[in-house]
């Protein structure tokens, strides 16, 4: 629940003169507070979606912020990307990942797919009983959430083992590249 500091409570129909900031400095005029100009590459962009109505009437277009660059630093930058892109280290990194992914995937969505079929064409198999009242799609069905969690574990352990090592020192091979291109201020 926010505190009032003192104002009156009611529906706030009344006009405020000044903006209170929260930091302890002094109010800001309202009529300066939304003046103010942020150094910021999205703030021309549209907050709630394209194609605001203007004041008139007329369909606003939708503002793009532009990229602040100087000179050719953006189409150096691009270079250094497309270089890292088609660098060995890159194609590792890019290769280990597919190794796991690909088959995991296959997996996974074979023994998901087995599962629904084996629901919907044999329910006398999966009414089979296993122990008690639990039955065969019971357990299956706990095994697509246990096969889940094995399968996020075993994820995270290859990118910890396989991959990450090799994508961090990417990362900041990369950043000293474009470091580099842009004449070191980043």
């Amino acid at each position: 629940m926010q505190r009032s500091k003192g104002r009156p409570r009611g529906g706030g129909a009344g006009q405020e003169s000044r903006v209170e900031p929260l930091d302890g400095h002094d109010p800001v005029p309202a009529e300066e507070a939304g003046q103010l100009r942020y150094d910021d590459p999205w703030y021309d962009a549209l907050a709630s979606g394209w194609g605001e109505s203007s004041d008139d009437g007329a369909q606003a277009q939708p503002v793009v912020p532009s990229a602040r660059t100087e000179g050719g630093a953006e189409a150096a930058t691009a270079d250094v990307y497309l270089e890292v892109q088609r660098s060995a280290a890159f194609q590792e990194v890019r290769r280990r990942y597919r190794k796991f992914v690909v088959p995991a995937s296959v997996a996974f969505f074979a023994w998901y797919v087995g599962y629904v079929v084996t629901a919907t064409t044999a329910p006398e198999l999966m009414a089979r009983p296993v122990a008690g009242a639990v039955n065969v799609a019971m357990v299956a069905g706990l095994g697509q959430f246990l096969s889940t969690f094995l399968l996020t574990w075993a994820y995270a352990r290859h990118a910890r083992l396989r991959r990450d090592r090799a994508a961090l020192e990417l990362r900041w091979d990369t950043q000293e590249l474009t470091r580099g291109v842009s004449g070191g201020a980043s």
